[in-house]
């Protein structure tokens, strides 16, 4: 059974793979990212993809439109995308720390809010966080915004999950460690990830669609390193 599917930060790593796993299977997927060009670039049957800032009030409207014309109903969100910050603590702005927060946990929040009218019992919305947002797990110089930001959606998760627990519609946050992207890169110059973009994307590509059978307002662990 084809399902809808929307995932957010598709222009590179984790969430361009998981749009071509979930178009391969048969379904149809609403791939968001600033630069739309590397999924267009695929011509993948079954994906639609256009520009999409989650900093943008209108880009929702957009969202929303789509969805009414072309699919009525989603049945999995994953808020893959995510901003990073890597900079000394001291010499970061209130600025800074609104520009993380802006993509990582309002831009999180405002497409939730917008896609969850068009869900209904058994959807699934993902949220992807990072280890560094746990409560007691190692942390890094430097990700003060990034990390507390990750922390910030979990707990919206856990909120969510109690706020729509009638629904049906269950919400859960992965925490993930190292895995070999652009963006572990810019975190953390030089390491070398044990987990693959691609290795990654096939955990979250069958979590999101089984997962909610056994979870609702939980926070998973995807680590097998540190950082």
């Amino acid at each position: 059974m084809s399902k809808h599917i929307i995932i957010t930060g598709t222009s590179r790593g984790i969430g361009f793979e998981l749009v071509q796993l979930f178009a391969k299977a048969g379904n149809k997927v609403l791939a968001l990212s600033r630069n739309n060009k590397p999924i267009q670039n695929l011509n993948l049957e079954n994906v639609t993809c256009f520009s999409f800032d989650l900093n943008d009030n209108e880009a929702y409207k957009k969202v929303e439109d789509f969805i009414n014309s072309d699919w009525q109903h989603v049945d999995i969100l994953i808020n893959n995308a995510g901003a990073l910050l890597n900079k000394p603590f001291a010499q970061t702005s209130m600025t800074d720390f609104e520009s993380v927060y802006k993509t990582n946990v309002y831009g999180v929040a405002e497409l939730t809010r917008v896609v969850l009218p068009f869900m209904k019992s058994n959807s699934h919305v993902v949220t992807i966080s990072s280890m560094g947002g746990v409560q007691g797990s190692m942390k890094f110089p430097g990700l003060a915004a990034y990390s507390s930001s990750k922390a910030a959606v979990i707990t919206l998760t856990e909120l969510l999950a109690e706020e729509y627990k009638e629904s049906g519609i269950s919400f859960n946050v992965l925490a993930l460690g190292a895995v070999q992207t652009e963006m572990l890169e810019e975190a953390f110059p030089g390491y070398k990830a044990p987990t693959t973009a691609l290795e990654m994307a096939q955990y979250i590509f069958n979590f999101s669609l089984n997962g909610n059978k056994y979870y609702n307002g939980k926070l998973l662990q995807v680590s097998n390193s540190t950082p």
